[in-house]
């Protein structure tokens, strides 16, 4: 990884995996605390009520090719 600071978006999925398997997690739970927090950082709502949460497929990928140091 590059010496560049991560965003605060990659820096939380980071932080939850590392909490997850701190806990002595399997991983498939810290994989799960990972996709959780992605989705919690990335998450917004359409203007329309009712409408479920959307995610920009674009953002995750970013937030993946940072943690790779890309």
């Amino acid at each position: 990884m590059t010496n560049k600071q991560l965003s605060l978006e990659a820096q939380a999925v980071l932080d939850a995996t590392n909490a997850a398997y701190d806990d002595a997690a399997t991983v498939r739970e810290g994989t799960a605390a990972a996709i959780r927090e992605l989705v919690f950082q990335l998450q917004y709502y359409n203007c329309l009520e009712g409408e479920d949460m959307i995610l920009d497929a674009r953002a995750i990928l970013d937030v993946a090719d940072e943690l790779e140091g890309k």
